[in-house]
């Protein structure tokens, strides 16, 4: 199983999704972490100076084709992951990255080891309540 968690370090989860510049992906065999990999991801800088403007759809930001592209161009570094963890995200992005087949977790976990083994094993809370 291989898990994705957001980061700018590659020790802890960052707190936004959409600003992170990295994932840290983590392959997790018999509940134990046995591979990681650094990959880059794409975030709203980049589409910034794409040329890419937020929008919203019916008001609701994240939203609409636009939105849907940009988190698609953003997913395409974990389509081999099962569950993306992160400690803050929009809710444009949460339902992305679910249509995707990407479980999305908001957690109030730093460490990622600590979170990816608590995935791993059922003990982590999805604080859906922080999305925006």
């Amino acid at each position: 199983m291989k898990i994705a968690a957001i980061t700018d370090d590659g020790k802890t989860i960052s707190q936004h999704f959409g600003r992170a510049p990295y994932y840290l992906v983590l392959t997790v065999e018999d509940n134990k972490i046995v591979d990681r990999e650094m990959r880059n991801k794409l975030g709203h800088t980049q589409f910034h100076e794409e040329g890419h403007h937020e929008e919203t759809s019916g008001g609701r930001h994240g939203f609409g084709p636009e939105a849907d592209h940009r988190h698609g161009r953003m997913t395409e570094a974990i389509t081999d992951c099962e569950a993306l963890l992160c400690r803050g995200m929009g809710m444009g992005a949460y339902e992305s990255m679910k249509a995707r087949n990407i479980c999305p977790v908001v957690t109030d976990i730093v460490d990622i080891e600590e979170a990816v083994l608590a995935c791993v094993n059922g003990q982590i809370v999805d604080h859906v309540e922080k999305l925006h």
